[in-house]
């Protein structure tokens, strides 16, 4: 499970090269969330926020990805973010939480699509190119491949960093995410990144 620094760049190529095929699967597992029961090797329990127990199994080289806390200093022109937004009733996106991507992960999931964190909530993925302080909190135009969305980063919004972790990031008791899977040669389906909060964090996608 140790991680190198090329291993990582590598693995982050490949997120950006499967996040698309992955999301079209239709039979893919739910994304995990939860707390990190055991840790066998490649096999990691998470218990979700329902009480279930999952085994997840991680695919080789599967990168682990840290989350540590951030603030509106770290989002910049053309920052890569993902932000996870609700529709509000005057038209206008308000987001929930942003997360800011280390470089090597720019690209990651790029788009804007329907998201399961709460009822009727959704995921954009794309460089921000516009930032403007208004009453309502931060308003980011983010550009993305097909579009671009303007959305309200309100002050209560959770703002958090992704960053290259490693092996001692999954440990008992550790929140953690799982988003994205990919299906091996014998039909079964590994984890092919998995999210961990430090220090107590819970990533908040």
């Amino acid at each position: 499970m140790k991680r190198k620094a090329v291993g990582w760049a590598l693995g982050a190529g490949l997120l950006t090269c499967i996040s698309a095929a992955t999301a079209l699967a239709q039979d893919a597992p739910a994304r995990v969330r939860g707390t990190i029961e055991k840790v066998d090797g490649r096999s990691v329990v998470i218990k979700s926020r329902t009480g279930s127990s999952n085994t997840v199994q991680l695919k080789e080289g599967a990168p682990v990805v840290a989350v540590v806390p951030g603030s509106m200093a770290d989002i910049k022109g053309n920052t890569f973010v993902g932000i996870t937004a609700t529709a509000q009733p005057d038209g206008t996106i308000k987001a929930v939480e942003v997360h800011v991507f280390p470089e090597q992960m720019r690209g990651t999931g790029e788009g804007h699509y329907a998201w399961d964190l709460m009822p009727n909530s959704t995921m954009t993925n794309a460089a921000v190119s516009q930032q403007v302080k208004n009453v309502e909190g931060n308003a980011l135009t983010l550009k993305y491949k097909d579009g671009e969305k303007t959305i309200v980063v309100p002050s209560e919004a959770t703002i958090v960093n992704l960053m290259p972790g490693e092996a001692g990031d999954l440990k008992v008791g550790a929140k953690a995410f799982v988003p994205r899977w990919e299906k091996a040669a014998d039909g079964t389906w590994q984890a092919a990144v998995i999210v961990v909060g430090r220090n107590g964090l819970t990533p908040p996608m």
